[in-house]
């Protein structure tokens, strides 16, 4: 078994920060919220959208339409995944997407293959307006031509890192932390 280092980058202060200043952007960048529509990737990026959807409420008075993408089905690495995929749900706001300012919400942006998929899964359900793409944070490592919007924070990481968002919904608390894998003794 490997050993681990931890190391919080953002407490639960700094990220409730990152997410106010990400809700305004997103609304400076919207215009009109009637027609936003925000939708997480499973799963930490789902709460983070009702986050984000709360943070837009709390300054706007009007709260917009939220929405989960599942995008296992998407993937270019599904056979890697097994024979039985977990497969979560997929929730679009009542009126669809056509025409609409979508916001696609992830926790982490790394290689940019997962918000390739969620764009391939929005294509099969209509044509939005315009699309962003919201991360809490960007670590860089791409693999494909893709760039999140909108960013909490960046962190320069290496290839053995890992970054972790924390949310109380599934971890019990809110916080990010850089994953490194332990030195070894000589």
């Amino acid at each position: 078994m490997t050993s681990t280092t931890r190391r919080l980058l953002l407490d639960e202060r700094a990220v409730e920060r990152a997410l106010a200043r990400m809700a305004r952007e997103i609304v400076e960048r919207a215009g009109d919220i009637e027609s936003l529509v925000l939708l997480g990737i499973q799963r930490r990026g789902v709460q983070l959208t009702e986050r984000l959807a709360a943070e837009i409420e709390r300054a706007e008075g009007v709260r917009p339409a939220t929405g989960t993408l599942d995008i296992t089905l998407y993937r270019d690495d599904l056979m890697a995944i097994g024979p039985r995929p977990v497969v979560g749900e997929t929730r679009l706001p009542p009126g669809g997407i056509d025409g609409r300012v979508i916001v696609i919400v992830d926790d982490v942006c790394y290689t940019g293959r997962t918000a390739r998929a969620a764009l391939d899964e929005l294509a099969d359900f209509g044509r939005p307006g315009r699309i962003y793409l919201c991360v809490l944070v960007d670590r860089g490592g791409r693999e494909l031509p893709i760039q999140p919007d909108i960013v909490g924070r960046t962190v320069e990481t290496t290839a053995g890192q890992r970054v972790d968002v924390l949310v109380p919904e599934l971890d019990g608390r809110l916080a990010v932390e850089l994953v490194s894998p332990a030195r070894e003794m000589d």
